[in-house]
């Protein structure tokens, strides 16, 4: 059976003698209930799994019962330890309190239960963390799935990669054009809107949501101010509300606003932001074209490799603290800017097979402490080598 890194790394954080709450949060379908249950599989104590998917029916009271069933199983555990996964614990109300409370106890009275908490909106998570769990919990992204482990799990080229995405659940369905796409915006699109931002957030303007989310599949890769951006959608609404759309849209896996490196934090979150689908099968499902045609595109297939190599990295760089902007100088641009510390890598991406020269880089470079210039493609590191590390890799 494929597994993922995070799966390897949540069994040693469980075998760990200290306690802390291990938190999985990430889009949905990308395997947080996979990882979870193999680790369950080869836990060698008493474990139990409950999901609270069903809001309607789930309550603070049903979480409490599901943890003494699971102090129960710890009471007849030969290993004198034992496992607790809840699924979807965000839907529940005062579900941070409540765990808060339960956890306590635990550690008071010396019982070494280990849990596990699962979410797949990342915002309403960590409210809910942060207000209540401060100095008890970890996170563990999970993120969208990566060439590697889309070719180790089920054989995708890199062209089927940028074109399909990284969704596993989607994979058996490539060869159906209609069906892979109908999955897509009915199983994932629609689901996480309704469920996961609709649902769980307040959001006064749905239909522009749903707009400015097929608006960023549309223009990824491109910068767009948000007067632009409010044109284009023709709606009254206002700069604030857009970037707050766009903050929920990204944390739900969808499309991120970029902002421009500038060195100074308040001007790179005040700039005009880069449109970025965070996987690329979201573009794919709305075009409408089958890959064969698209790759007869050369432009349009430009700009699904651009899109696909900053999904890449704005999802690798989940949990690091590494930032990932673009820079613009009128007609100079650099795709994409990675900075940590002193640390500055600046990325041109290129899909034609000629080199090509990197103006935007060379300016960029005379204004900034620049630590690598970076050319992907066109006679530069190969896109299936550039997409096969993560982006910590290139500020080392």
């Amino acid at each position: 059976m494929f597994k993922r890194k995070q799966s390897l790394l949540l069994a040693q954080r469980l075998r760990e003698p200290r306690r802390f709450i291990q938190v999985l949060t990430g889009p949905r379908q990308t395997g947080k209930t996979v990882i979870a249950r193999q680790v369950q599989d080869e836990w060698p104590g008493a474990s139990l799994y409950a999901s609270s998917d069903e809001p309607t029916l789930r309550d603070s009271a049903w979480l409490g019962q599901q943890w003494d069933l699971a102090r129960l199983r710890l009471r007849d555990s030969p290993t004198g330890e034992a496992l607790l996964v809840l699924d979807e614990v965000q839907k529940l109300p005062e579900w941070s309190e409540t765990v808060k409370r339960l956890w306590d106890e635990d550690t008071a009275s010396g019982r070494c239960l280990k849990v596990v908490l699962l979410g797949s909106s990342p915002l309403l998570l960590s409210r809910g963390l942060t207000e209540s769990l401060a100095g008890r919990f970890e996170v563990l992204a999970i993120t969208h799935w990566g060439l590697t482990e889309m070719h180790e799990a089920f054989g995708y080229s890199l062209e089927e990669w940028v074109f399909y995405g990284g969704y596993p659940g989607a994979a058996v369905l490539r060869n159906d054009a209609q069906r892979w796409r109908e999955y897509i915006k009915d199983s994932l699109i629609e689901t996480s809107v309704s469920k996961d931002i609709l649902l769980l957030q307040r959001v006064d303007k749905p239909a522009l949501l749903r707009r400015l989310f097929e608006l960023g599949c549309l223009y990824s890769g491109q910068i767009l101010s948000y007067q632009k951006m409010l044109g284009q959608l023709h709606d009254a609404g206002n700069t604030t509300t857009l970037a707050h759309y766009l903050d929920l849209l990204g944390a739900a896996g969808f499309v991120m606003g970029l902002g421009k490196y500038s060195g100074q934090k308040i001007r790179t979150r005040a700039s005009s932001p880069k449109l970025l689908v965070l996987n690329t099968a979201l573009m794919s499902a709305l075009d409408g074209r089958i890959l064969s045609e698209l790759l007869e595109d050369r432009n349009a297939w430009g700009r699904w490799v651009e899109s696909a190599v900053g999904a890449w990295l704005a999802n690798s760089i989940r949990g690091t603290g590494i930032a990932l902007n673009y820079w613009l100088d009128r007609n100079r641009e650099v795709d994409f800017v990675l900075s940590r510390g002193d640390k500055l890598v600046a990325i041109e991406v290129k899909s034609g097979a000629r080199r090509a020269s990197m103006p935007g880089i060379e300016v960029f470079a005379g204004r900034f402490p620049v630590t690598r210039r970076l050319l992907v493609g066109a006679q530069g590191i190969p896109l299936e080598g550039f997409l096969a590390e993560p982006a910590e890799f290139w500020l080392e």
